[in-house]
């Protein structure tokens, strides 16, 4: 084959093949900044590894948790995320429990949604469960005004199955391009009868999938797990964008940052010979998506001459810059340190 008319039919399926071709980020659930691989039970809307959070309207209803089980992922992948449900639930009407991610609009601009020149997408995934039938899903805007609801069937349980669900772009509608969330990609893992819609079309209004799909959080101990999300442009799912970790870290680092956790990341001691504040300027490793909330846990002494003085905090200042310390200013030595392994420093912007 000509290498032309090859790059043509790559381009035809996911554009350019140098581009990004997997708008979903953390797709092989590799980054878990925030739990490291520990267990959440989330009391509304959390994170479990990088980019996915589960977006839930009752509290303490499912667990999530990367590699949970510890079953075998599917060939070549060596993560997946893990729902696991704590109760036999019965959703009401107005109930939702979904699994997925805020995609940044900068990162569908070329899609062309919302006009006659809409592109059509493939969602492919690797779904394990221990219940079978149809599942579903949903991609909506960010005005929540254009929906549509997927279906899928897990024929077998505690199983890896691929699954692929090409979507046709949608001519109508508002899709942001700009930095605020461009499309939301969702998982349902049961919902109540005023959050569905029925599978196979946009329809305008908001969706959380279809309320006939099966309910994991319906079923005491049900588990769900996935792993490689890919959301490409074409009719046809191509193979997995497994992109460097370190390329992966920096996507994730756009929305959430942690310095940490460890006893020594923070340690800072410095002799102020005039009146000045406690603070350590940061550059962060790359630009976040826009000025991000600072947060941290279990910091030891800070202050002038391990006094405790002033308010420590985590700051962001801009896309790229950030400050830890306190607020507190005076001469001598300034220092503020941890001793605790646990200890962290954060900055998030996510969607």
């Amino acid at each position: 084959m000509p290498i032309q008319t090859a790059i043509d039919s790559i381009s035809q399926n996911q554009g350019s093949p140098f581009g990004f071709k997997n708008r979903i980020i953390n797709g092989g659930m590799v980054i878990d900044q925030r739990n490291a691989g520990a267990s959440v039970t989330p009391t509304s809307d959390q994170y479990g590894v990088d980019r996915f959070v589960l977006r839930v309207s009752q509290a303490s209803k499912l667990s999530m948790q990367r590699n949970a089980g510890s079953v075998t992922p599917p060939a070549g992948f060596t993560n997946y995320i893990g729902i696991t449900s704590l109760s036999s639930y019965s959703v009401t009407s107005t109930d939702y429990f979904v699994l997925g991610q805020y995609i940044e609009g900068v990162n569908i601009s070329d899609l062309g949604w919302g006009t006659a020149s809409a592109q059509t997408v493939t969602l492919s995934f690797w779904v394990r469960s221990s219940l079978t039938g149809t599942f579903s899903g949903i991609i909506e805007n960010s005005d929540v005004n254009r929906s549509y609801t997927f279906t899928y069937t897990i024929n077998s349980t505690n199983t890896w199955e691929k699954k692929t669900i090409t979507i046709p772009g949608d001519t109508t509608g508002s899709w942001l391009t700009t930095t605020g969330i461009g499309m939301r990609i969702f998982f349902s893992l049961g919902i109540g009868s005023s959050r569905s819609q029925t599978a196979g079309s946009w329809v305008a209004g908001e969706s959380f999938g279809n309320s006939s799909a099966v309910s994991v959080v319906g079923t005491n101990g049900a588990t769900f797990y996935v792993t490689g999300c890919q959301l490409e442009v074409g009719r046809q799912a191509s193979s997995f964008d497994f992109r460097s970790y370190t390329t992966e870290l920096q996507l994730c680092q756009r929305y959430y940052l942690k310095l940490g956790p460890g006893n020594s990341f923070l340690s800072y001691d410095n002799y102020n010979s005039t009146s000045a504040s406690c603070v350590l300027n940061l550059t962060f490793p790359v630009a976040m998506r826009a000025t991000p909330t600072g947060s941290y846990s279990a910091i030891g002494d800070f202050g002038f001459s391990n006094t405790n003085s002033g308010n420590f905090g985590v700051n962001g200042r801009s896309t790229t810059t950030g400050t830890v310390g306190t607020d507190a200013s005076g001469t001598g030595r300034c220092q503020w340190y941890t001793n605790n392994a646990n200890a962290f420093a954060a900055f998030s912007i996510e969607l």
